[in-house]
């Protein structure tokens, strides 16, 4: 006879009928006017959760899972028990503006299981679960170049004492601030640990911690970041922030198993929100007058396209901040948060609250603007032109390499394209590029073929150009380059445009339908900056493509084939 696996059918059943309870929450939530959380997969902040000791949370049936600027969020398992009521009227009187949310038992159980990961390091001195905030203030105020953040890594090898760990970790991210890194990697070799940070968009070596440091390094890491520390051979997210004089500095870790040992990635996000102006993107005119009027439409969606890394999201939060009132409702869904919005309802996907299921969920929230942090499958992209067509204001992403790619993207996705001009109002292709420093950039004449590359791009005649270039200097740390700026290019999608893509959704008939707009391509738009000294022409090469352009598209542009069938008898084929 079949053995049955009864543990196996016992925990298949439990499966569901969690999920039957996280339903019936979820349905909940209105009734108490306030939203639902699912806590599973989400990055409890550790430094939150402590704000409230172990025994008083499961007594008053809570959870405080962050902590920003403006306040904290909690999860509740019913916001009336009076036991609840007190614990969050005393964080009221703490001055901490709590923010509830209704989560199932299941959930607050997975967040009071981190307790223990903090409980497992209370014999440690202080340092284990906290950064010293001062001691990194005096890193950062020493460190100009790269190479003295290597020093500091050897001398505190070399000393060998038993604060060593503590000390790397101040280095590590005194010079991240001081050399403004996004990201620091911490990445195993045989015989080394490589430290690496990114800057301007390019990784830098900046030098080797010892192997017998590593072990201890990583641990902190993970206790700091809420992490397991006993889990060597799966993938973890966590984050962590801690205080730089007035700035608060937000760090989300990603760990990784590797042949010699974990990969540590952590990205440092600065959450001042006044940093997301539209002013900052770097817009030409033109373009920053067209996304002006488009912002202030009623409904339809605006997509911002490229690649991962071109700064899609910084654009749509500048996009949501200046459509930020308070007569209206903004809800997101992101993978993850990474910047905190105040007075904007963020939430993150999870393994059960995906993109599809989430952005359902807040159809029935009844905002006027949604963001969705990436539209990556046909149930996300048909819901979110659900919501365009229905009076919502809709931000989202697309990864595509230029503007007019998102056209075929989104009809292969499987979104009707007769409804494209009706669902969208703009798509905008992006990029990063590195300025120059201010403090080291020369100006030169264009030689020749630099001169013939311009006048291509720009559609001219040959002219006398100059172009400006950096050696690098300590301010730069040697670059020659010192911050980021973004290059555009956009389509509306006007009446002209939803013709070429009902008739004809090739990229060259789009883009000469869309000519007449004026919007520069992202190639002249980099031309631009060249030209103004923002950047230098070898950068803009760097990053974008200057040989094929839109205008040698559009010269290509032939006839439309007689064999094309009308739009009713394609769909039908």
């Amino acid at each position: 006879m079949p053995k049955f696996d009864d543990n196996r059918v016992n925990a298949k059943i439990a499966s569901l009928h969690l999920k039957e309870e996280e339903a019936l929450i979820s349905n909940l939530a209105p009734q108490y006017g306030i939203e639902y959380i699912n806590l599973h997969g989400f990055t409890i902040d550790p430094e939150a959760l402590r704000l409230v000791p172990e025994g008083e949370a499961r007594h008053a049936e809570l959870a405080i899972f962050t902590r920003g600027r403006d306040g904290v969020s909690v999860a509740v398992r019913n916001p009336n028990n009076p036991v609840t009521k007190e614990s969050v009227q005393n964080l009221t009187a703490q001055g901490l503006k709590p923010t509830l949310y209704i989560a199932s038992p299941d959930s607050l159980n997975y967040a009071w299981e981190r307790y223990a990961d903090r409980n497992a390091a209370t014999a440690e001195k202080r340092g284990v679960l906290d950064v010293d905030p001062d001691a990194v203030a005096e890193i950062e105020k020493d460190v100009t170049s790269y190479l003295d953040v290597a020093t500091k890594v050897q001398e505190i090898i070399a000393v060998n004492n038993a604060e060593r760990v503590s000390h790397t970790v101040e280095v590590i991210f005194g010079g991240a601030l001081a050399l403004s890194a996004s990201d620091v990697h911490i990445e195993p070799e045989r015989s080394a640990v490589r430290l690496r940070y990114r800057l301007d968009g390019v990784l830098w070596d900046i030098t080797h911690i010892d192997k017998s440091i590593y072990s201890l390094l990583n641990s902190r890491l993970k206790l700091l970041s809420g992490l397991k520390l006993n889990v060597h051979d799966e993938a973890q997210d966590g984050r962590f922030s801690f205080e730089i004089g007035n700035r608060k500095l937000e760090v989300r870790s990603s760990v990784i198993p590797g042949a010699f040992g974990e990969s540590i990635v952590m990205r440092l996000l600065d959450p001042d929100a006044s940093s997301f102006q539209l002013e900052n993107l770097g817009l030409n005119k033109r373009l920053h007058a067209v996304i002006l009027e488009e912002l202030t439409r009623p409904n339809g969606a605006i997509v911002t396209t490229g690649p991962t890394g071109s700064g899609k999201t910084t654009a749509l939060y500048s996009f949501l901040q200046k459509v930020h009132k308070p007569g209206i409702k903004i809800i997101t869904i992101e993978d993850p948060v990474e910047y905190q919005l105040p007075g904007i309802v963020q939430t993150q996907v999870t393994d059960d609250y995906t993109f599809e299921s989430g952005l359902r969920a807040i159809l029935r929230q009844d905002p006027d603007v949604i963001m969705v942090g990436e539209i990556r499958d046909r149930e996300v992209a048909e819901t979110a032109v659900h919501a365009a067509l229905t009076g919502h204001l809709v931000f989202s992403t697309l990864h595509t390499n230029s503007a007019v790619g998102a056209f075929p993207r989104l009809i292969d996705l499987g979104v009707d394209y007769r409804m494209i001009g009706s669902a969208f109002n703009i798509i905008i292709g992006q990029r990063l590029i590195r300025t120059l420093c201010e403090h080291c950039k020369l100006k030169r004449d264009a030689t020749v073929e630099e001169q013939k590359i311009i006048a291509r791009i720009m559609d001219e005649p040959v002219a006398s150009h100059s172009v400006y270039e950096a050696p690098g200097c300590p301010k730069c740390g040697g670059s020659g380059f010192k911050g980021r700026i973004g290059i555009f290019e956009a389509i509306q999608v006007d009446k002209a445009v939803e013709e070429a893509i009902t008739t004809d959704q090739r990229e060259r008939t789009i883009l000469a339908a869309a000519a007449p707009q004026g919007i520069p391509s992202m190639q002249q738009d980099g031309i631009m900056k060249v030209l103004s000294g923002i950047t230098s022409l070898d950068e803009l090469a760097r990053v974008i493509d200057l040989h094929n352009t839109r205008a040698d598209d559009l010269l290509e542009e032939t006839p439309r084939s007689d064999h094309t069938l009308p739009p009713d008898e394609a769909e039908i084929s």
